[in-house]
């Protein structure tokens, strides 16, 4: 039996939130109160098959019997619940969250409690507050008889959140589970948008001048509270927000208005032009709330347009996809970029690991910071600072190392030569317009000189006669010496490699375990023959079952590079071929007629030695060694494998030795004679 009393209505997640415990916990509290002296609430709707509580009866029930952890359960229970439908609208619905918002936002702007006034008289503050009506009012006549109603919630939930700003993100935090794809589809995680914040605020406090903020991004907000926040009260700031006319922007000026900050519009043209003149620094993240579907074409367009009305006196921080801002390009999007680096304001290249986009955590994103451009400075002298982070965690002290760079980057060479990076390069201007590939590639691991050469070679030496002294015999290499300067093919990344013809990627299949067997056919290569290839027991499909059930399957061929990216990265060479790759392991397959300078021996170490968190392959870089090399190091790779093989082989047979004898004694099967004990005496002794 259901009824309608209490106009809040709470799910039983809602229910969970508000005592601050888990969900199962919430049934098993029904469950078990049922039939007692204070059962548990019963339920006085459904709505799309969800039971719906009211929210006066939840809270009664919690200060009763002193479930939950959380004391302050009547006073926070707004910031959980919704309001019931027969009262107006679900909270959930669109409509009803941007009332709220703007409920909010009236509030704050008017400082009286909303209450206590008819739905003409709040009509009526939001005309005064919003007469251009280009953030709020229109929300508030749109819900018509609903407003009063809505407007008790708002002052409600103001309680239970204690501030409206803290209502107004309580609210906004639901985006994923609310429905508002436009916001939940963009939104950074809280590492990304303090690095992208502290940036903007360390670089604003380099100009000198009065704190002026640009957003002109359609309904970016994000990144502006971040800064708000980094503030605090401390300093006043202005914000330029786009006068974009969508829902989104809409929302983002009335964010900043719950906030308390001084903001502005900033015209934008049909074609996204704009002009701001003076010191400033420009905040942007694509895709925008405003236009989540923005291609390459449309970020880069947009990040044109800021950077064409900048002056030396602007600053900007760009937060985009890594894909667009450093990874490859070509055609017109390739173009477009290399147009933006020749005007010699991208002072910073910064590309960042998976994760910081939370619709999306497997996709790197990056960072640009524009700064003036030295125009005095000859084009081929120019410099950027290129940065890789796509294996770092963002924390505090890599966060604050790396802006300590950035803003370094905006100086003069002097400035540059006077500062130790941490984790960036500079790299020639020229360099970048003539790479065809990603901008930001990782540093060298080792140095290529020839002092580092010779140090490898008394090494090596030192190895090579600690090895023949043993039982086993000599170690047989080619002669090693340290090579010339320069010697050395460029390493290049996957998907370069992948583009030039010189690899191919293969994915794996999936199989159904019942046919897979311990016995024999063809060997199957998965994640575990990977990670422990010397523990795990080995698996087979026959030809026959692999060929009628999984057509499109394919065989390894002698040479394969075998790998998966989970738990990390690992590979394997299968030198036999005929075996079955399973998912999640992938095929790397050389080209054999035009390797391009690739040894599968080269590319195992070079995958092995990545750090867990490098997950995205198609940027791994590939050492590659000249045609002349490929041969001697094939047959010093080839010998000292066997002779990796037989001293595994002389160790499992030491093992079983030390087994065979321990059991033997111990179990009276065996007995030890001491055969100096045993021996004949020596003349004159007995």
């Amino acid at each position: 039996m259901y009824r309608a009393d209490s106009a809040l209505r709470m799910t039983l997640s809602d229910i969970a939130s508000l005592a601050q415990v888990q969900r199962p916990v919430v049934s098993m509290w029904r469950k078990r109160s049922n039939g007692g002296a204070a059962p548990f609430p019963s339920a006085v709707s459904v709505l799309n098959g969800v039971e719906q509580f009211s929210a006066d009866d939840v809270t009664a029930w919690l200060q009763a019997t002193g479930r939950g952890n959380n004391p302050e359960a009547g006073n926070d229970v707004a910031v959980f619940a919704r309001l019931a439908t027969s009262t107006t609208a679900p909270r959930d619905s669109r409509q009803t969250f941007d009332g709220l918002t703007a409920l909010l936002a009236l509030k704050v702007i008017t400082g009286e409690p909303l209450s206590r006034s008819t739905a003409a008289d709040l009509l009526d503050a939001a005309d005064e507050a919003d007469p251009d009506d280009v953030f709020l009012y229109s929300e508030l006549e749109a819900l018509g008889s609903a407003l009063p109603g809505l407007a008790n919630f708002a002052d409600r939930l103001v309680d239970s959140a204690f501030s409206a700003p803290a209502a107004f993100e309580k609210l906004l935090a639901h985006r994923f589970k609310e429905g508002l794809r436009e916001q939940s589809d963009t939104a950074l995680a809280d590492t990304a948008l303090k690095l992208v914040g502290a940036t903007a605020t360390e670089l604003a406090s380099t100009l000198n001048s009065k704190v002026l903020f640009v957003d002109s991004t359609p309904g970016g907000s994000d990144v502006m509270l971040s800064i708000v926040q980094h503030y605090g009260e401390s300093q006043s700031m202005t914000f330029l927000a786009a006068d974009h006319h969508g829902g989104a922007s809409r929302l983002a000026r009335r964010r900043l208005a719950v906030h308390g900050a001084d903001s502005g519009p900033v015209k934008i043209d049909a074609k996204g032009a704009f002009a701001v003149n003076g010191p400033a620094v420009h905040v942007a993240q694509y895709p925008a709330p405003g236009n989540p579907s923005m291609d390459t074409i449309g970020i880069l367009n947009s990040i044109e347009n800021i950077t064409l009305q900048m002056d030396d006196s602007q600053r900007a921080v760009v937060i985009a996809p890594a894909r667009v801002l450093c990874d490859a390009l070509a055609g017109e999007s390739g173009n477009l970029r290399s147009d933006l680096l020749r005007s010699g304001r991208v002072r910073a290249i910064v590309r960042l690991q998976p994760g910081l986009l939370r619709a999306k955590p497997r996709e790197p994103q990056a960072l640009w910071v524009l700064g003036p451009s030295f125009a005095e400075v000859p084009i081929a002298e120019r410099w950027t600072m290129a940065a890789d982070l796509s294996t770092t965690s963002l924390t505090l002290d890599v966060s604050q190392d790396l802006i300590s760079d950035v803003v370094a980057s905006m100086g003069d060479r002097a400035t540059i030569r006077a500062h130790s990076f941490r984790f960036a390069r500079l790299v020639p201007s020229r360099l970048l317009l003539a790479e065809t590939g990603a901008l930001v590639n990782p540093p060298p691991t080792k140095s290529t000189t020839t002092a580092a050469g010779a140090e490898t070679t008394l090494r090596i030496e030192e190895l090579v006669r600690g090895l023949s002294t043993g039982s086993s015999g000599r170690v047989t290499l080619p002669a090693v010496q340290p090579a010339a300067a320069g010697a050395s093919l460029r390493a290049a990344t996957v998907q370069e490699l992948i583009k030039a013809g010189n690899l191919k990627y293969l994915n794996g299949i999936r199989l159904k375990e019942a046919d897979q067997n311990s016995q024999g056919g063809s060997r199957i290569l998965g994640r575990d023959e990977l990670i422990d290839p010397h523990n795990t027991q080995p698996r087979f499909i026959t030809l026959l079952d692999f060929a009628a059930k999984y057509p499109a399957g394919r065989l390894t061929e002698p040479g394969d590079v075998v790998f998966c990216t989970s738990p990390r990265p690992v590979a394997m060479i299968d030198a036999e071929g005929g075996a079955v790759v399973v998912f999640p392991a992938r095929i790397l397959r050389i080209d054999r007629g035009d390797p391009g300078g690739l040894l599968p021996a080269v590319v195992v170490a070079d995958i092995n030695r990545l750090k867990a968190a490098d997950k995205s392959w198609q940027n791994w870089r590939l050492r590659r060694t000249s045609e002349v090399e490929r041969g001697p190091l094939t047959k010093a790779l080839e010998s000292l494998q066997h002779e990796q093989a037989q001293a595994r082989q002389r160790l499992e047979r030491l093992e079983e030795l030390a087994t065979l004898i321990t059991d033997g004694v111990a179990g009276g099967s065996l007995t030890l004679t001491d055969p100096i004990s045993n021996a004949a005496p020596v003349e004159g002794t007995a």
